[in-house]
């Protein structure tokens, strides 16, 4: 029988809602502005691994529908507001990703993002510590670079090795029999035999060049160039993803063009570019960084909750 109860306790949500006036505090005594934008956009983000909810717009009175896509992310729109001269902004949003349901998962989720004017990745990875231990009550987190990682834990080094030698780590390791890129092979790695050991706070930092998403690729943080890039885990959770800003809008058009044969490679219809986004970053993108942090799991932290269900009222199957 379908519940018409919430799946978090009273208890749970009181707590949440504690969560969100500290965050809004923290942003306030930083003089940081909070903002809202559509959650309905013309265009999606362009990551082939995410799987955006389409909807239509049909005018009252007649006309021609026009497909919509609800947001996996507000960073697009506000890069807009950054390039309009907001200054540092911050906001909190319900995000939708559709097909992500599981004991982290639910496909509509709340997404703390914020973006920070003359930061780079590192001022911006002092200040989601910062956060999260104020929240937490946590110790400083460690810092340490993906490579670094790859070394430790699995005896291999990324820099230098083969496609074939990190294929037959990933085979010897998952007992898969697959042809997949380098980074089909590094991602499956990272998630089921590195993240799982991150129990304490941990920031890693300086990602593959490939892996650079929007971020910019940057000397210094390693041996070799890599993308300004850093996540967050606790517990072997993931809890926040950050970029020094990628501000070059050819590149940016190139990285769109890149996603795009990605997905009609992996058999996906490719999606609508958000040229407005294009044309904000041509006007002039300032230097900054950003970070987008999943609130329910970071309310899941602060619960010791070992289900997203938990400290969420109604998750899909009591949508």
């Amino acid at each position: 029988m379908l519940s018409w109860q919430p799946s978090a306790s009273i208890a749970a949500l009181h707590r949440r809602a504690e969560i969100v006036q500290q965050v809004r505090g923290f942003f306030l005594q930083r003089g940081v502005l909070e903002v809202e934008t559509p959650y309905l956009s013309c265009a999606a983000v362009s990551d082939p691994q995410l799987h955006p909810f389409v909807t239509d717009f049909v005018p009252e009175g007649g006309g021609l529908p026009q497909s919509l896509f609800l947001h996996t992310s507000p960073e697009y729109p506000m890069k807009r507001l950054l390039a309009a001269g907001s200054g540092c902004i911050w906001q909190l949003c319900r995000v939708f990703r559709n097909g992500e349901q599981g004991r982290r998962h639910n496909p509509e989720f709340s997404m703390l993002e914020w973006y920070r004017l003359g930061f780079d990745h590192h001022q911006l990875m002092d200040e989601v510590d910062a956060l999260v231990s104020t929240i937490l009550d946590t110790p400083a987190a460690g810092r340490v670079t993906y490579a670094a990682l790859f070394a430790a834990h699995l005896h291999i080094d990324i820099h230098q090795c083969s496609d074939q030698q990190l294929a037959e780590l990933g085979c010897k390791l998952s007992g898969l029999v697959a042809e997949m890129p380098r980074d089909g092979w590094l991602n499956l790695l990272f998630s089921h035999y590195i993240e799982p050991r991150l129990i304490e706070p941990t920031l890693v930092y300086a990602f593959p060049a490939s892996q650079a998403a929007l971020a910019r690729i940057v000397d210094g943080d390693d041996c070799v160039p890599v993308a300004a890039r850093f996540e967050m885990f606790i517990n072997g959770m993931e809890l926040a993803n950050g970029y020094f800003e990628l501000v070059d809008a050819e590149e940016q058009q190139r990285r769109f063009a890149s996603d795009q044969v990605e997905r009609t490679a992996m058999g996906k219809a490719p999606l609508p570019v958000d040229n407005a986004l294009l044309a904000a970053m041509q006007s002039g993108l300032p230097d900054c960084a950003g970070v987008a942090l999943g609130l329910d799991r970071l309310v899941m932290l602060a619960l010791d909750a070992e289900r997203i269900d938990e400290v969420i009222p109604f998750p899909l199957d009591r949508a």
